[in-house]
């Protein structure tokens, strides 16, 4: 009895996990993968159904012989839509790796610090989160504008002569995604770098190897996990990031989250944008691949 027990709630333990999955991923992937095939409609909501359950097992098969991918070669016939796909993920790469450049000595530093302020300093980090992520971004529109606190001064420092043009650009987008996600990166560089041995830098500085060596050769790859968790969580949804872009981009600030907002709401058109929602996803996973089989190789190498 103790050994079914036992047996159940293992598998129990295993269950939950992917029941959650199921619920809160594969559903809505299946329900947005559904509209995707469909067809606009003038109705509430605006395209015809497929996979209804109403219309049992003859009507699913019907509907299964109806389904079509014209809403994917439309998104291959137009270029607006590659052109989203490759400025968002550009956008996104360039953003996280200036990202790395700001948050990895922030971390390095932290995990330096003594141990009875690293608790602070963690805090620190984590202050933003306090702060509505909306609000947050509103603020650098005060900052970056043309009579914004940044401009009025480097104008009463005499740096500059005129006003700077940095809101409604792709810089400003760097600037939002940067100063937003900065706390994804920090957090998981600071959790490899603080677990590090440190007897590992004492004893290569015992070999004559000189401080940025030894950082390359014995910090660095340690903390590689670290570094690949970071890119991650920066990059997947600064791809797909809308409110940033929308709030201190221009008009030819061109990323997929505006272009899908669009679609569902100014064009109305769900099935569209439930393909670009999908190849998105499909998008997205690939580094999600990549990360596991790195973090694989990094567990049977701890091995």
């Amino acid at each position: 009895m103790a050994k079914l027990a036992s047996f159940f709630y293992s598998r129990l333990v295993i269950i939950i996990p992917y029941a959650w999955l199921l619920a809160f991923f594969l559903a809505p992937f299946f329900i947005v993968f559904r509209i995707s095939m469909s067809t606009t409609a003038i109705a509430m909501p605006p395209y015809e159904p497929v996979f209804a359950l109403a219309d049992g097992w003859g009507g699913f098969v019907e509907k299964l012989q109806q389904l079509s991918f014209d809403n994917y070669a439309w998104l291959l016939d137009d270029p607006l839509y590659f052109n989203a796909y490759v400025s968002s993920v550009v956008i996104a790469a360039i953003s996280t790796f200036l990202t790395l450049l700001i948050g990895y000595p922030i971390a390095y530093g932290m995990a330096q610090a003594p141990r009875t302020i690293r608790p602070t300093l963690l805090m620190l980090v984590i202050l933003p989160f306090w702060t509505s992520f909306l609000i947050r971004v509103y603020s650098w529109i005060a900052i970056l504008k043309p009579e914004g606190l940044l401009n009025q001064l480097l104008l009463s420092l005499g740096i500059i002569d005129t006003p700077l043009v940095i809101l409604n650009t792709n810089i400003a987008v760097y600037i939002g995604i940067v100063y937003s996600y900065l706390p994804f990166m920090v957090l998981p560089l600071y959790s490899s770098l603080e677990k590090m041995d440190g007897t590992l830098i004492e004893a290569a500085q015992d070999l004559g190897c000189p401080p940025v060596t030894a950082f390359w050769k014995v910090t660095f790859p340690l903390s590689i996990p670290g570094v690949i968790a970071g890119c991650m969580l920066v990059f997947i949804p600064a791809v797909g990031e809308f409110v940033i872009p929308d709030l201190l981009g221009g008009s030819q600030t061109l990323m997929i989250g505006r272009t899908l907002w669009n679609e569902f709401n100014a064009n109305r058109d769900w099935p569209v944008s439930s393909a670009v929602a999908t190849i998105l996803l499909l998008i997205l996973v690939i580094p999600i691949v990549f990360f596991q089989n790195v973090q694989a190789k990094a567990d049977e190498q701890g091995r």
